[in-house]
């Protein structure tokens, strides 16, 4: 039983899990896509989403927590300059794992893990998505194509009227006109 047991050991002693989850941690960071087995990449994204959003808060003490965990100054620089502003509004999910073909070797479940906001081919489709509102409403109109209040039902029905009074008037001035010139 697993009563518990929440982290994954991966068959290694405490300080070389650290120190391999901190390289790939690494890697993942400055190259923004890596492969691995699929249990390395499950335990990779617990590992690398708090450092993630830590770097969202760029101080003195993030980035020295960040640096005792990854152990690379460059790394830690490009966390908190690029990647931190591109996941800025972004409120967790950092990573994506996909499955991949298992390795011809021993057969492990092989996988590929990525920073989600790096991949061009799922992020055209995110950038033309409008933003979500919350869904605790029951009403199944939007706010923005119901109207809102009555003063809004009056002046949407008198300007009706008027586009229609002016079309009358509009086509009444030109039968006179061809009228006087026949």
């Amino acid at each position: 039983m697993r009563h518990g047991r929440k982290v994954n050991h991966l068959g290694r002693t405490d300080s070389h899990r650290k120190a391999m989850l901190a390289n790939m941690a690494s890697s993942l960071i400055k190259h923004k896509r890596i492969s691995t087995t699929l249990a390395k990449a499950k335990a990779l994204r617990m590992y690398v989403e708090p450092l993630i959003t830590k770097s969202k808060n760029d101080t003195t003490h993030s980035r020295r927590i960040v640096f005792g965990y990854l152990q690379d100054k460059e790394t830690v620089t490009e966390l908190f300059r690029d990647i931190a502003t591109k996941v800025a509004n972004r409120p967790g999910g950092y990573t994506r794992i996909i499955k991949l073909n298992n390795r011809l070797g021993d057969n492990a479940e092989m996988a590929l893990i990525e920073l989600v906001d790096y991949n061009e081919v799922y992020g055209k489709e995110v950038e033309g998505a409008e933003k979500k509102t919350t869904r605790r409403g029951r009403n199944k109109v939007k706010k923005s194509d119901a109207p809102n209040t009555k003063s809004d039902v009056v002046a949407e029905s008198t300007k009706a009227d008027e586009l229609v009074e002016e079309s009358t008037k509009a086509s009444a001035s030109e039968e006179v006109k061809e009228d006087k010139g026949e």
